[in-house]
Parts: structure tokens; sequence; C-alpha cells
């Protein structure tokens, strides 16, 4: 049975001559998945004033089913939004 990746694991994707990336699934559909390369924090601007809702900027690497054969999974975490959403359930 080949991988089927979960948000929050940790892959590399070997892409032979073209290199290898690798980093957290950030998103996950059952065609393709998201894998987050590189965080790094927003900048001030004149629109958002120190308002932003979002703090990071997120670099995110697009990789269709047809490639998954192609990633090695190396780990997992766990995610705190999950953690947050289950307890808001229980509470």
């Amino acid at each position: 049975m080949s991988y089927i990746p979960k948000i929050d694991d940790y892959v590399i994707w070997d892409r032979g001559r073209w290199g290898k990336d690798e980093g957290w699934v950030y998103f996950y559909d059952e065609d393709y998945i998201t894998i987050e390369t590189g965080v790094k924090p927003r900048p001030e601007c004149k629109y958002t004033n120190g308002h932003a809702k979002h703090k990071m900027v997120h670099t995110l690497l697009l990789c269709h089913n047809a490639y998954w054969k192609e990633l090695k999974y190396v780990k997992s975490r766990s995610s705190p939004f999950i953690q947050l959403c289950f307890d808001f359930v229980n509470d």
C-alpha cells in the first residue's frame, strides 16, 4: 500500500534531478496536498497597520496525488488546531 499523507506529517519529496523539498503537510485533499516549506514573519505594512489577522507568511508547495509515491514520511506532530477544536467540543 502506498503512503497517503495527512495534515501535520513531515515529508521529504525527492524529485530526482529537480532536487528535494521537505516540510509539513499543511493542506490535504484527495487530489493534492500542500507542503509548507517555509514560514517567516509578515512584514508591517501601511494597510494592516499592525492589525494583520495572520502574523506569518507561509510558503507552500503543491503536490498532486500522482507524485505521492515520491514522498518519504519522516514524522508527525500533533496539530494545535485539532487539539483546540477537541477541547472546545468537550467544554
